[in-house]
């Protein structure tokens, strides 16, 4: 689709994004604080790839996929952070309609394909801790490896889903999103065309593609947690539980603020939906490398040889 085809079906050329804040004197602030997060975001999700690709004994099926979901987070804050950074610093916050259209693109895509790992990752360590004889085979290499490009697919149909139906409404009066990036509820407010299939879509469609994860997500614990009620040690408990907690803090935060988000009414859209999209689309992706090693001896191992490689 030209960017020609683009423009003929509105009249509005670009989109004026407010961002964070209207006020001049919070500009230079904001870039302050989110330059730093965008740099720790690159550099952390990038270590955590290269340790896992240089340390053979973390050529599991769990840091196989922990390395996606790294490369998707960088690809979803380089889509979003970047352009903010640059509107901080510029008087003219404008987006062309073409490129409004590629940013929601992308956010949905690979926000989408970071729910579908996080469901995938669930689902691996359901079968390492529930049927652990049979994590061989069932995790195999071949099946992990379908997997990413599964997720990948489904996500990005979704998301090519709702820009054609955004990009057939009109735009035809104000300009101007109340966000910080370009994201379907403040593109729908500003549509002078009738809305109704994009929000029919997007609680149907949408609802199912957010939801099943969550729930296939939901019951791998359940499960993971009725195995571990029954483990007669203590120390059993906590080191099946020690495996799960980080994947499950990130879940928690991700889903936390993406449920938020999108779960209610286009009415209610307000400027507490721009705090909670830094979350989904910022946060997380910049904490998800502290979350995985912090609390991971093998993660640790795995920096530690990568960094000690490195000086030497």
């Amino acid at each position: 689709m030209t960017i020609e085809r683009l423009n003929q079906t509105s009249s509005v050329s670009e989109f004026i994004l407010l961002g964070l804040s209207s006020r001049p004197e919070d500009q230079k602030p904001l870039f302050v604080l989110f330059l730093p997060m965008y740099l720790v975001t690159i550099t952390g999700n990038l270590l955590i790839i290269l340790a896992i690709r240089s340390d053979p004994q973390l050529h599991t099926p769990m840091y196989f996929f922990l390395s996606f979901l790294s490369f998707t987070d960088i690809c979803l804050t380089t889509t979003i952070v970047p352009k903010m950074l640059v509107n901080f610093l510029s008087e003219k916050k404008t987006i062309s309609y073409a490129g409004c259209l590629t940013q929601m693109y992308f956010l949905y895509a690979l926000g989408d394909s970071d729910s579908c790992l996080l469901a995938v990752m669930a689902f691996d360590r359901y079968v390492a801790i529930c049927n652990p004889f049979h994590y061989i085979t069932t995790m195999s290499h071949h099946r992990c490896v379908l997997l990413v490009p599964f997720s990948c697919s489904l996500a990005h149909l979704h998301s090519l889903l709702h820009t054609l139906l955004l990009n057939l409404l009109t735009f035809c009066d104000s300009n101007i999103i109340h966000h910080f990036l370009c994201d379907i509820n403040p593109l729908l407010k500003l549509a002078c065309s009738s809305t109704f299939v994009n929000e029919i879509v997007i609680m149907a469609e949408g609802s199912v593609v957010l939801v099943t994860p969550f729930l296939c997500i939901t019951f791998s614990y359940i499960r993971i947690l009725i195995t571990i009620l029954k483990i007669p040690s203590a120390a059993g408990k906590r080191k099946a539980f020690s495996t799960c907690s980080s994947h499950l803090t990130v879940v928690t935060l991700f889903y936390g603020s993406i449920f938020y988000e999108y779960l209610h009414p286009l009415s209610s859209y307000s400027v507490r939906d721009r705090v909670v999209a830094i979350v989904y689309t910022v946060l997380t992706s910049m904490l998800n490398p502290f979350i995985y090693s912090l609390r991971n001896k093998d993660m640790k191992r795995g920096l530690g040889m990568l960094v000690g490689r490195r000086k030497s």
